[in-house]
């Protein structure tokens, strides 16, 4: 369930909003002038979404890596032997 709270009241609810998305596991969407600015979320959901944003972030790198590999690539040492350093 998600609840939908104004940045105004959040700020003087602060605390007591800590507590019950802690405790109640629920999201709350807070708004400013009308419109979704942020969340706050159980550290549960956000360590889910940590990890799942790190494995979609590895398997681009390995597929970058494929990609460079196939595209006849150079190693760190020969570019810095090529560029002088």
């Amino acid at each position: 369930m998600t609840t939908t709270m104004t940045t105004v009241d959040a700020k003087e609810k602060l605390t007591d909003l800590l507590n019950h998305v802690s405790h109640s596991k629920e999201r709350v969407v807070l708004v400013r002038r009308g419109k979704p600015i942020a969340a706050m979320v159980p550290l549960e959901d956000f360590d889910f979404l940590e990890a799942t944003q790190n494995k979609l972030d590895l398997h681009d790198a390995i597929d970058a890596l494929k990609e460079a590999k196939s595209a006849g690539s150079v190693t760190l040492e020969k570019f810095k032997e090529e560029i002088g350093n």
